[in-house]
């Protein structure tokens, strides 16, 4: 996320949501990405969403560390070197997002959202996942927040990525390890 917001080229939806509070609000972008995450349990509560161990990690640990790369991670010049940061930004979040899923530890703040939305809606996800990241992009674009072509490949990609990490990087159950032995 970090990588993405030095590249200059856009963000994904919720950092471009992020970043607008940033510029509206102050405080760093790492501190929205955590007040969100924990804004985003709340809803949770009439879902009956049920937190996870990765869950509260999400929230403690995704801004800071959002934080410490903007700090370590200077702008880079050349449109070429941007374009390389963009592109290593959006494969390391899909193979984050295989990493965290394949833990089965529990979803993200915004991915306990969608779900808890399409159990307690039933409509499909991703109507529901559409909705909200249009709906974060469009407030992230109102308060200041950089889209870009970024934020286009980043939308095109995640999903994609996330198929091909999620294999990769999930831990299996006992009956599947049962199963095997």
């Amino acid at each position: 996320m970090g990588l993405m917001l030095r590249s200059g080229l856009g963000l994904d939806p919720w950092d471009v949501f992020h970043q607008g509070l940033q510029r509206t609000a102050g405080l760093s972008v790492g501190a929205w990405v955590t007040i969100c995450g924990a804004l985003v349990l709340l809803l949770w509560i009439p879902l009956r969403q049920r937190p996870g161990l990765g869950t509260v990690a999400n929230v403690l640990m995704i801004g800071a560390a959002m934080d410490l790369t903007l700090r370590v991670v200077g702008t880079p010049g050349p449109l070429p070197a941007r374009i390389a940061l963009m592109a290593g930004a959006i494969v390391l979040n899909g193979l984050a997002t295989g990493l965290y899923i394949g833990a089965r530890f529990g979803p993200g703040p915004r991915d306990g959202l969608m779900t808890g939305l399409n159990r307690r809606t039933g409509r499909s996800l991703r109507l529901i996942r559409t909705g909200i990241e249009l709906t974060v992009l469009a407030a992230g674009v109102l308060l200041g927040g950089t889209a870009g072509v970024g934020t286009v490949a980043y939308a095109l990609a995640i999903g994609p990525l996330a198929q091909i990490f999620l294999p990769w990087c999930t831990v299996p159950t006992a009956a599947q390890t049962a199963r095997k032995g």
